[in-house]
């Protein structure tokens, strides 16, 4: 009750604020008066649209004639209002519609045609002069009667437009009523005359060429709606007239030059394109037809293996580089891994098996992967099919058993070779590694990104050239040869201090390590061990010597364990009596301390440092043991006189080859500290010798090279049979492995098994394997029953 108390007792809100209106609704209508209108009548309304009907009319004429309507544009479009308003629209867009057909089809046809010439380019450019002057003045049609445009057209689907009605029937006129001079009619004339300019542009008549006529025609078509319909389809036949033509006319020519045509050609092709507006479906058409004709119809010409190594040999980059992106575009990229792997097996056999420069065989075959590698980067974009394929070609020719055996050896002669310029580099450092194989700019920018040192660093760079060694000792099977040549070079760089750096070597023997495993390089490492133990020995030895011992010698020995370092020939020499005296005294302290171990002296291995006393002052020379022990002989000669070849070797006991050298080396190599009666090149036995007291030199310390022997072929033949010998052994003991593994198993899983266990020592022949197992079986470690084999335990 009390709400409804409170909202009838509610008072009413009266706005005071706004000033009192004279409205009263409830005081009835009111009567609107007005004075002095005059009404029209009805015929003064039908003059009106008469006289506006004609004016429009008459500036329809005008337009046509190519003149300003007489009425102001205001009332035209006025009076274009006024009659739509009246319900006449469609009246009137029938009438503009007629008047237009008609000016188009007995008035602007005829000229055209009159002025449309011979040609089909004449015929083009007239058709192009009269759709501009005829949309001028369809523009000025449109203003006109824009009120009928957007109040009627607009609304009604089914009329066109002004604009599209104007070209509609210009498209009509010109493509179906025109009849042109000729039979054919002024379309497919523009269509012809439009083809005919892409053919100047491709054959360069610029006199004839218009380039600004194609841009518009193009445009003009796309605007009147029958680019796909009327201009591409002809286009592109022409265009594969023309590509079959081009392709013919070329194949003939050198694969360079077919390339760079077809390369040339496609870029015109798509420029053309991009630059007069043609459609991007006529664009992938016309370059997938040019593709399908030019590179994949030509396939045999491209993938042509002389002609790719033309290109090779010519160190052609850009011409490759070209070759893989034309092939990349029609997807045939890959194809060109058969030519490249013929090219490399090809130019690699022909390294390996020249016998001539098998001295030169590793720095070639690493210019030769040098070129493929920068092929691959910079021209192959580095794909890494072309990456692989090369590796594969490599180790196909590297272990071709007819490229070794060119050699009269079964082993792998690459191997040999990787092992002594490895030696090499690890001599002479940065000064051996040829400038054909030094690092170019892309490849420091390629270290310095994968955050490597910078080749231009020495360390750096040679430790890239050793890895470029082992890149090509990857790619060999029989790893034995290789490391028995490695070790007998290793062994004289460490033997006679000829290593070029220490770090290198370390670096050189993890390499190894990680490629080939421990076992691989165990003896190599012992050899290193045997150094420093030998370093420790010496110290030893001079702190058990008394002060009274000690004499102007100063004595290194280094203590070898036979079973890591490579075997040595003992030559017998007459050693001078202090130096005899100091290695009995110190082969006495080493087995003392080293009780039922013995000493074998290598004295062909030693060098010394001698000074000698010459008139123009003392100088140290590093010489030989035996050209050592041949220059004390002259301290107990007097000034002028002379020793004979006989005196010296029965002073030295030295045999004819050694002294030969020995002495050659003395006086007649570049430092001549002997000289030799008479003089000459060569060593006779008649042949005296006297001290070069008047020896001079800028330098105090001088080193004198020992004559070297060349390798002799009996030599290198017997490292091979060696590590031949080594890999019956090895595989002997595969044998017994896999046997005592498996007690029986058939010959072909036994074969199988053998060579997967041994092929990373070296590839060996199904026949030794059997006559391998056939020594087993006599040794009665295994027995034959049927065609199975049991392990005898």
């Amino acid at each position: 009750m009390s709400k409804t108390l409170g909202l009838g007792s509610r008072p009413k809100v009266i706005d005071l604020t706004r000033p009192p209106s004279n409205f009263q609704p409830h005081a009835g209508a009111k009567r609107l008066v007005i004075k002095n209108l005059r009404p029209t009548s009805t015929k003064s309304v039908d003059e009106y649209y008469g006289r506006t009907w004609s004016e429009l009319d008459a500036a329809l004429t005008s337009v046509f004639n190519k003149r300003p309507p007489s009425t102001p544009l205001g009332v035209l479009c006025r009076g274009v209002e006024a009659t739509c308003r009246r319900g006449q629209a469609e009246k009137l867009f029938l009438h503009l519609k007629d008047r237009c057909k008609g000016y188009l089809e007995k008035q602007l046809l005829p000229e055209l045609e009159k002025q449309s010439g011979t040609s089909n380019v004449d015929a083009l450019r007239a058709v192009q002069r009269f759709w501009v002057a005829w949309n001028e003045q369809s523009t000025l049609l449109r203003s006109i009667f824009s009120y009928l445009d957007r109040s009627y057209l607009l609304n009604v689907k089914d009329l066109p437009q002004l604009e599209d009605l104007g070209i509609q029937q210009y498209r009509h006129t010109i493509f179906t009523k025109s009849k042109g001079n000729g039979r054919q009619n002024l379309g497919a004339k523009v269509v012809q005359g439009m083809c005919y300019l892409v053919s100047y542009d491709r054959a360069s008549q610029e006199e004839l060429f218009d380039s600004n006529l194609l841009k518009d025609s193009i445009l003009m078509l796309h605007i009147f709606g029958v680019y796909g319909k009327s201009f591409e389809p002809q286009f592109l036949q022409q265009s594969a007239r023309y590509f079959t033509t081009f392709a013919k006319e070329r194949s003939n020519s050198l694969l360079r030059n077919y390339i760079s045509a077809v390369h040339n050609l496609l870029a015109r092709e798509a420029l053309r394109a991009d630059t007069y507006n043609f459609d991007s479906t006529t664009k992938r058409s016309l370059l997938d037809s040019a593709h399908r004709i030019l590179i994949e119809e030509k396939s045999s010409l491209l993938l042509d293996p002389k002609g790719l190594a033309t290109l090779i040999e010519d160190n052609a980059m850009d011409s490759m580089k070209a070759l893989y992106n034309l092939l990349t575009l029609s997807k045939m990229q890959l194809k060109l891994k058969e030519p490249f792997e013929i090219y490399i097996k090809t130019a690699g056999a022909a390294i390996v098996s020249d016998k001539e420069k098998v001295d030169e065989m590793v720095v070639r075959l690493l210019e030769l992967k040098k070129s493929l590698d920068k092929i691959i980067r910079d021209s192959f974009e580095k794909d890494e099919a072309f990456s692989y394929s090369l590796r594969e070609a490599f180790g196909n020719f590297i272990n071709d058993k007819k490229n070794t055996l060119a050699y009269g050896t079964s082993n792998s002669k690459v191997g040999e070779m990787i092992a002594k310029y490895m030696d090499s580099l690890l001599r002479g450092g940065l000064k051996a590694v040829p400038r054909s194989l030094a690092s170019d700019t892309k490849d420091r920018d390629a270290a310095e990104k994968q955050g490597l040192a910078s080749t231009g660093d020495e360390d750096a760079e040679l430790d890239r050239q050793l890895e470029q060694g082992l890149e090509l000792f990857r790619f060999i099977e029989g790893k034995d040869v290789f490391e028995a040549f490695y070790k007998k070079d290793l062994a004289r760089r460490l033997l006679m201090a000829r290593s070029a750096s220490q770090d290198a070597e370390r670096n050189m023997l993890a390499k190894l390590k990680i490629e080939c495993g421990f076992a691989f390089t165990h003896n190599l490492e012992q050899m290193f061990k045997d150094q420093e133990i030998a370093r420790d020995e010496m110290v030893a030895y001079k702190q058990s010597l008394s002060n009274t011992s000690k004499t102007t010698m100063d004595l290194q020995v280094s203590v070898l364990s036979a079973a890591a370092w490579p075997t040595y020939p003992d030559v017998t020499v007459k050693l001078p009596p202090e130096v005899s005296k100091h290695l009995e005294k110190y082969d006495r302290h080493y087995k003392h301390k080293h009780t039922g171990r013995r000493l074998t002296w290598k004295h062909a291995l030693a060098h010394s440092i001698v000074k000698a006393q010459f008139k123009k002052g003392p100088k140290e020379l590093l010489v030989s043991a035996f050209q050592a022990i041949v220059l004390v002989l002259f301290n107990d000669i007097a000034e002028g006189g002379n020793l004979s070849y006989k005196d010296i070797q029965d002073s030295t006991g030295l045999v004819d080859a050694e002294l030969e050298r020995t002495l050659q080396s003395l006086a007649c190599a570049k430092f001549r500290v002997l000289t030799k009666h008479p003089k000459g090149r060569e060593v006779n036995h008649d042949d005296t010798f006297t001290a070069n007291l008047a020896f001079t030199d800028p330098k105090y310390r001088i080193k004198i090279n020992q004559i070297q022997l060349k390798e002799t072929k009996e030599e290198n033949q017997e490292t091979h049979e060696r590590v031949h010998q080594d890999r019956q052994y090895e595989t002997q003991a595969a044998i017994v492995r896999i046997m005592k593994s498996r007690k029986t198993i058939t010959h072909a899983n036994l074969v199988a098994e053998v060579i997967e266990q041994t092929k990373k020592r070296g590839a060996i022949e199904l026949g030794e394997i059997k006559q391998n197992i056939d020594k087993l079986i006599d040794k009665d470690y295994m027995e034959r029953e049927g065609s199975t084999y049991v392990y005898v335990a």
